[in-house]
């Protein structure tokens, strides 16, 4: 059987495609595994990092924003959704894959559009509360659709029932314990430890609101405090909390670029402070982990805001809005939580409730389904 994937631009579209992969090769080892992205897309190093084979088309997003720049913009992007879809043509043709698995942004749109037409099984995995445009159009012509989470399927038109199998997440997230993850960080138990990032690259609102609070520690009981400020704010977050006088060489305080042993930290945590991308939030549900949630307003039509909606309406983080965000509100918002065990122990249960741990191996069983149930 030879399974093809398309999606790219962000992690978020990447990481869950690689995951679905892992777990179609762990059911059959001799599964053939393709991957169509871009050039310039995280994809083009993502995949063959993963062992797997990659194509490439040459596609472009919308803008949105108005402006000279965009519209210029816009209209290239329109000369390549011909060529995309020729190109798509041709490597589907060459590839001869039994299905096609799409998993969002522009690049998997004219991949699943020319499978149709050409009668191969299609699948589409929308990782998001608010369905992209992409998932929009493809979502009345596929075989099948896949949701992250229930508040996706109002927004959509399916040809079948679409199946509710949540985001696919790291393995070492769901084996991670607190006890062993707070003694490798050299974190007490009985501590109370925040968690705080903005992302890969770091989100100014975020850095700025997160030094505020770590300059009013001296109003807050004790309390551990991981944060990573992202590539782009490691340097700028330092000198603003130089200037505030905050010590940040205290064994309490931890300020980093990246945190990459997220397994580990969001297993000590007792509270975390972040975007909230599909996949975070996916993360945050398998741990079981209380949040307050700070959307990014500039994604495409605020998504992110949807995804956090979706965590609070079902008790398990509280949402603050970035034109609402404070230094003031932030700490309020943390003071309220990370010291009352009672409120945190309800909202843990809650994040527990909605998680779907088990997504990678339920995308696998449909994918394997359809390419059965069309040869």
């Amino acid at each position: 059987m030879h399974v093809l994937f398309a999606g790219g631009g962000t992690a978020g579209h990447i990481n869950p495609a690689l995951a679905v992969a892992s777990a179609l090769r762990a059911r059959d080892a001799t599964l053939k595994i393709s991957y169509i992205g871009t050039k310039k897309g995280l994809e083009s190093r993502l995949v063959p990092e993963a062992g797997y084979a990659f194509y490439t088309i040459d596609v472009a997003g919308f803008q949105r924003k108005l402006s000279v720049q965009n519209l210029k913009r816009n209209v290239s992007a329109v000369r390549k959704v011909f060529s995309a879809s020729h190109d798509a043509k041709r490597l589907l043709k060459d590839l001869k894959p039994d299905v096609v698995v799409g998993t969002g942004g522009y690049v998997s749109g004219p991949v699943l559009r020319e499978a149709v037409k050409l009668g191969i099984p299609t699948l589409i995995h929308e990782q998001n509360a608010f369905p992209g445009v992409t998932t929009k159009m493809l979502a009345p012509k596929v075989d099948r659709v896949l949701l992250a989470m229930p508040k996706a399927a109002q927004y959509l038109k399916c040809r079948t029932e679409p199946l509710i199998v949540g985001n696919p997440v790291r393995s070492a997230l769901k084996t991670s314990t607190k006890p062993e993850a707070r003694k490798k960080l050299g974190i007490p138990e009985g501590e109370p430890m925040l968690l705080s990032f903005g992302g890969s690259l770091g989100a100014r609102p975020i850095n700025e609101a997160i030094a505020g609070l770590m300059a009013d520690r001296e109003n807050q009981p004790p309390y551990y405090h991981i944060h990573a400020t992202g590539k782009s704010g490691y340097q700028t977050t330092l000198a603003l909390l130089k200037q505030m006088n905050v010590d940040i060489d205290g064994d309490r305080l931890r300020v980093r670029e990246y945190i990459d042993d997220m397994d580990l930290c969001l297993a000590a945590a007792d509270l975390v402070v972040c975007r909230a991308g599909a996949i975070t939030l996916s993360e945050l549900e398998v741990c079981g982990k209380p949040s307050i949630l700070i959307p990014s307003p500039y994604v495409a039509e605020n998504h992110q805001y949807h995804n956090a909606m979706s965590l609070c309406e079902a008790g398990a983080a509280v949402v603050i809005e970035e034109k609402d965000l404070t230094p003031e509100r932030l700490s309020a918002a943390v003071r309220e939580l990370l010291f009352d065990a009672s409120r945190l122990n309800k909202m843990h249960q809650k994040a527990l409730e909605i998680a779907l741990p088990d997504a990678a191996d339920q995308i696998a069983a449909a994918v394997m389904k359809l390419a059965a149930e069309r040869n």
